[in-house]
């Protein structure tokens, strides 16, 4: 028997009802239920052939549970190590990679130092000019963390005050700079197993409960190229991702669709939100995508999905040749903090040399003599004339 686990944390309706799906299929030899963690041990492998994760971008020790569940044959949905190194700013620049439009975007330093450092640590990095990104990015624009999500720490700015005042408030947050598209539709697309796309009209202005409640603006003939167009640029970030279950945003200026927000490896699939049909295609789809994966899983082997940006990666270190050497390091004397060299040790003096050993006493022969009584010898008496001893200075205080 395979076991389908559902990791997740605070969200209600999706957990049990994918649970509920893929155990109602009847599909032999496989089961679904919540994921229990009792210990975890390392390299030992869990009791799941697959797990959907919902949560650990919120919970470290979920993650480090996940990596070990991978290590050990667990199919992680989505692969928590490309989840732990993925962040906006690189997927921006990736998408520019694989031809899908992106808002012009900047990396910020963070306003603050991080800590355990000091003025000594950014030695590389010159001063910021302000003026040049508000050249380049314009106004309206966006301040957003490069890693992170849920809208949390994100600033709409209309001028350089606002612009500033926001970058005051943001602490030790690496921020992406970015320029605001003037839309007149807007998407969001569910993409599952990297072939399966749910395009869903949406208006990110309206209250969160409220944002499906929206209709596509082109129609016709030009509405049927977007989609296609739209379709075409979710498979191409999914699949170079290597995101399994992910949400892909675009905002669509002038006829073109715009990638916005493209890493979203747990997203909303509430039903209170989603609406009950959204909700009923990712369901079905997150159900079969699960069976799918646990019928393939090999226990023991590498069974996450790695994006064709990883997998190009990969094949070029193959070919690079493995012949080297090994060798042994020099053993390493304590160094100070800086790295100089250990003072040498003061050379040691030379042992004093030894003295003759005194000649071995010879007995005397005949009677010996006996002594001559003493006198006593008189008292000295003091010379007025001898000089006085110095006297001991004081030591000093």
């Amino acid at each position: 028997m395979k076991k389908i686990g559902i990791l997740f944390g605070q969200e209600n309706t999706f957990p049990q009802a994918f649970v509920d799906r893929v155990n109602q299929k009847a599909v032999d030899g496989i089961t679904a239920e919540f994921v229990r963690i009792e210990e975890v041990e390392q390299a030992v492998a869990t009791d799941y052939a697959v797990i959907i994760d919902r949560i650990s971008q919120d919970v470290p020790f979920y993650r480090a549970y996940l990596k070990n569940a991978a290590l050990t044959g667990t199919a992680v949905i989505n692969n928590p190590f490309w989840w732990s190194a993925d962040e906006k700013f690189f997927n921006n620049a990736l998408a520019v990679q694989l031809g899908v439009p992106v808002p012009k975007t900047l990396l910020l330093p963070s306003k603050a130092r991080p800590d355990d450092t000091n003025e000594n640590s950014f030695r590389n990095l010159s001063m910021f000019d302000w003026n040049k990104a508000f050249e380049k990015i314009g106004f309206p624009a966006f301040m957003k963390p490069h890693a992170g999500g849920g809208w949390k720490s994100v600033y709409k700015v209309d001028n350089p005050e606002q612009a500033w005042r926001a970058y005051d408030e943001t602490g030790q947050l690496v921020m992406l700079y970015q320029e605001a598209i003037d839309f007149t539709d807007y998407f969001r697309c569910y993409c599952l197993g990297g072939k399966d796309v749910l395009i869903m009209p949406y208006e990110p202005r309206n209250a969160p409960h409220q944002r499906y409640q929206t209709e596509m603006k082109t129609q016709g003939e030009e509405g049927e190229k977007l989609l296609a167009t739209i379709k075409d640029y979710v498979l191409r970030l999914c699949q170079g991702l290597g995101y399994d279950f992910n949400t892909v945003e675009f905002a669509v200026r002038d006829g073109i669709p715009i990638a916005i927000d493209f890493g979203n490896p747990a997203p909303d699939a509430d039903i209170n939100s989603v609406g009950p049909e959204n909700f009923e295609w990712v369901v079905e789809h997150a159900a079969n995508l699960a069976i799918e994966r646990a019928q393939a899983q090999q226990p023991g082997r590498d069974n996450l999905t790695w994006g064709t940006f990883v997998q190009k990666s990969a094949r070029q270190t193959a070919i690079a040749s493995t012949d080297g050497e090994a060798g042994v390091g020099a053993a390493v004397h304590q160094t100070n903090d800086l790295g100089a060299n250990p003072p040498k040790p003061a050379p040691k003096k030379a042992a004093p040399p030894k003295k003759p050993a005194a000649p071995t006493p010879v007995a005397p022969e005949g009677e010996v003599p006996k002594p001559a009584p003493k006198a006593k010898a008189p008292k000295p008496t003091p010379d007025a004339d001898a000089p006085a001893k110095p006297k001991k200075p004081a030591p000093k205080k």
